[in-house]
């Protein structure tokens, strides 16, 4: 219950700024499944009344709605999703629809953390454009501007053909995206990486490619094999407490890395190296997520502090 509270508290905030108005006859939404379970708001249909009364949202000329159909020369109606009101990087998620189905999605930055994001990812996918990527398959961005004061970013859907995504084609996603150089510096021994290579940010694609989203946390200047420990540790914190996925991680490290030419003292490491740089991130975001350090992290890095 609190959960879907604390959702529908910052969902009334997000359909606010969404579609700010003082219509005297508001259309209506729907919250699908239903409000106990806050996932999705929906255009109302007749068959909605079973599960709840609706959602009212103002029809005013300045809606998001309006605005991405100006700018695609097209009507476009929006599907908003429900996200967690907690998390250090919340943002509205939409999809947008338009006579011939889905068009995109778009990610509205809302707070200052929320738009700088939103613009960096922009920044990163058209850097991500203009490059040969064999293996690794971002989203177009069809458009980004401002609106109201957020930042709106809409990116193309992506043909996902599984969820299930072999290790080959995750090792070799990794390697590619390693080896992106977005200034041109070569030789330095350090590596990119996505920043958020979890399972539910990748799926199998046609073609041997895999199609990777959310980009809004790439970065160079990091020890090879940064994601795949990502892609290991939070798939490993759906199935057991951080201080068991963190001692698991580094207990892995050796084999999550060999496929890139790291030695076992090496990945060890690189390991220890990743903790710790992913810890100062949810420092930076004023949001733990994992708990305090202390609990999940610092006991293992005081025990390796040897590898530091």
């Amino acid at each position: 219950m609190r959960d879907a509270a604390d959702r529908l508290r910052y969902l009334d905030e997000v359909m606010d700024l969404l579609f700010p108005g003082h219509d005297a006859h508001p259309g209506a939404r729907s919250v699908l499944p239903h409000r106990l379970v806050p996932r999705r708001v929906v255009p109302r249909r007749w068959w909605h009344a079973a599960l709840g009364r609706g959602l009212p949202v103002h029809r005013g000329t300045d809606t998001i709605e309006t605005h991405l159909s100006d700018v695609l020369g097209r009507r476009v109606r929006v599907v908003v999703h429900v996200r967690p009101a907690r998390r250090a990087n919340r943002k509205p998620i939409l999809e947008a629809y338009d006579e011939s189905g889905l068009a995109g999605f778009v990610k509205i930055g809302d707070s200052p953390r929320a738009r700088r994001l939103v613009r960096y990812e922009s920044e990163v996918l058209s850097m991500l454009a203009g490059r040969p990527l064999k293996v690794v398959m971002p989203p177009d961005v069809l458009y980004h501007g401002e609106w109201r004061g957020l930042e709106v970013l809409m990116l193309s859907p992506l043909p996902v053909t599984s969820r299930r995504v072999p290790a080959r084609l995750l090792g070799s996603a990794v390697q590619e995206i390693a080896a992106i150089r977005p200034y041109g510096e070569e030789g330095t021994g350090e590596a990119a990486w996505h920043g958020d290579f979890t399972p539910w940010n990748v799926a199998a694609g046609a073609d041997e490619r895999l199609l990777v989203w959310d980009w809004e946390r790439f970065a160079v200047g990091v020890p090879p094999g940064f994601d795949a420990l990502h892609h290991f540790f939070h798939g490993a914190l759906r199935r057991m407490p951080p201080a068991v996925a963190a001692r698991s991680c580094l207990a892995q490290a050796g084999g999550l890395l060999e496929p890139f030419g790291v030695e076992v003292a090496l990945a060890r490491r690189t390991a220890v190296h990743y903790l710790v740089a992913l810890a100062e991130r949810h420092r930076r975001d004023g949001h733990e997520p994992l708990g305090p350090p202390a609990v999940w992290l610092n006991p293992l890095v005081d025990h390796e502090e040897c590898l530091l």
